[in-house]
């Protein structure tokens, strides 16, 4: 998965991954076992790396690690977190998810999706070198799914529903990413931000990727339109071949931009349809207001103007223009799946298995479970610092419990989770109980809404029994409903037990809480 860095750089500290036998070598932080560099730029390096979990449970997953430089940096660090916060958000095929962000006293990891596919900007660059362009259906195809994904993040909001604001900043080939299942993703949201930062000096003077950005954008104002605008960049190259502006320096460049006369795309490439000039000179307009007002907006009038690849023919067409490349990551990947160091951690303690021992009822309903917490039990819940904690405790300490939500609607998700991440629980969200059955074989509890499809039939549960049944790790199956009557059913339906109170967060912690404890004492009792 090569990822948007500058090639030429090479980080003397991570000399020790780089190279064949670095692969066997992997650093572990958390949950994950860091591996060989994909590549290296001047904020950060990208590695191959592996989500490990119990019972054999594992994941290859791509991390960009901070040169340390910029890990210690407490303003970059804050503004890198709140913006990969955001990122985290962004929910879309067209968008490489942020997974994780995974921070130490000394170094900042953001995990991200591995994709096997290329960049943008290397497909360009090896169809250039053998004199050739872009297919013209595959480079509209390719736009037109970045634009959703720009779209996507665009329009993202918070847990309460309010617009979040997001821009991407440096929409460019180096930041799309093309798999070999034929789909475009966009990359670094959240890192553009931070990285901008650092490319700018004392004077004010913004340096980095002039050719993509609008010209209000070097004047320091950003918005939704000047994605728009780079869009338009893409669009344009990606047609043509060439690049929209040639320049000796960044000067000339920056007035050639700020001038804004791009030439139609028609007049480097003979026979290309008129519509398609249409769109890319409305993307390119000086005046921010006679641009595509959405990025959605955009993808619709390609998608109207002329026929495009299916995804089967991208993907096709990915395999044969970075089959080199390809080869090589598959290497790579085989490798780091097959090395000793992905072996996962012990399985975290059998909840299900505990629960049914005792005999008795594991159904939680407010009040009944909900202990008040002392100050002596609040301190205990209270994480120390890390710096504070010795290595060998770090190293022996449980797992945390590991919980799964499953609720379709837009803001449910995100207040659960944050409320059950602020107790300490690590928690997976997802807005689709059908074809995540993956999830329990890691997890302690599975919290679902009664409305998700499947759900009054039992078919959900079932499927998620079967992908627990063969494991030694056994998930809790618990309904999340205020209806009373719906509760009364839960055992009907093939769960464990049953959550109320649904909408009140913080009754959903005490009865969390509570359950834990019961577990635990339990367990003690059998012992």
């Amino acid at each position: 998965m090569p990822l948007p860095v500058d090639a030429s750089y090479q980080s003397p500290g991570y000399n020790h991954l780089v190279g064949e036998s670095a692969q066997r070598e992997a650093t572990t932080v958390g949950r994950y076992s860091i591996f060989g560099e994909i590549a290296s730029g001047g904020m950060a390096t990208v590695h191959y790396g592996r989500l490990l979990g119990p019972v054999g449970f594992s994941r290859t997953v791509a991390i960009k690690r901070l040169h340390p430089q910029y890990a210690k940096d407490p303003d970059f660090v804050a503004m890198f977190l709140d913006e990969a916060r955001l990122a985290a958000r962004i929910q879309h095929p067209n968008v490489v998810p942020t997974l994780d962000i995974v921070a130490t006293d000394a170094e900042l990891f953001l995990v991200m999706e591995y994709v096997q596919g290329e960049t943008l900007a290397r497909l360009s660059r090896a169809v250039r070198d053998r004199g050739e362009r872009i297919p013209q259906p595959i480079a509209v195809s390719i736009i037109i799914q970045a634009l959703h994904g720009l779209h996507a993040a665009h329009e993202a909001k918070d847990e309460r529903g309010t617009p979040l604001g997001i821009v991407h900043r440096d929409v460019s080939p180096q930041n799309i990413l093309v798999g070999v299942d034929g789909g475009a993703r966009v990359l670094d949201f959240g890192v553009a931000k931070a990285s901008i930062r650092l490319q700018t000096t004392r004077d004010g003077q913004v340096k980095g990727k002039l050719a993509y950005m609008a010209p209000e954008q070097l004047g320091g104002h950003v918005d939704r339109l000047t994605d728009i605008y780079a869009a338009g960049v893409l669009l344009w190259e990606s047609l043509t071949g060439k690049r929209l502006y040639e320049a000796s320096n960044e000067g000339q460049l920056m007035q050639k931009v700020l001038r804004g006369k791009p030439d139609k795309p028609s007049a480097h490439v003979e026979g290309l349809p008129a519509v398609l000039d249409d769109i890319a000179l409305r993307a390119l307009q000086m005046d921010p207001t006679k641009r595509f007002q959405t990025a959605r907006e955009m993808a619709v009038a390609l998608e109207r103007s002329v026929p495009t690849a299916m995804a089967s023919e991208v993907g096709e067409w990915i395999e044969r223009t970075a089959r080199d490349s390809l080869s090589k990551h598959a290497k790579r990947i085989a490798e780091i799946e097959s090395s000793a160091h992905t072996k996962a951690p012990p399985a975290s303690r059998d909840l299900v298995a505990q629960m049914r021992t005792s005999g008795e009822s594991t159904e939680v309903q407010t009040g009944r479970l909900a202990m008040p917490d002392s100050a002596a039990e609040r301190r205990d819940r209270t994480p120390a610092p890390s710096s504070a904690i010795p290595a060998q405790a770090k190293r022996e300490a449980p797992a945390r419990r590991r919980i799964l939500v499953i609720d379709d609607s837009e803001v449910m998700p995100g207040r659960i989770r944050g409320a059950l991440e602020a107790e300490g629980y690590d928690v997976v969200t997802t807005t689709r109980a059908v074809g995540n059955a993956r999830h329990t074989v890691t997890c302690d509890l599975a919290i679902i809404d009664y409305h998700m499809p499947g759900i009054d039939g039992g078919t959900v549960i079932q499927s998620f029994r079967s992908a627990t049944a063969a494991g030694a790790h056994r998930c809790l199956f618990y309904l999340y409903t205020s209806d009373a009557a719906i509760a009364k059913e839960h055992k009907k339906l093939g769960f464990d037990g049953v959550f109320t109170d649904k909408g009140d967060e913080a009754a959903l912690v005490r009865q969390i809480r509570a359950l834990f404890r019961m577990v635990q004492m339990r367990a003690m009792k059998k012992k």
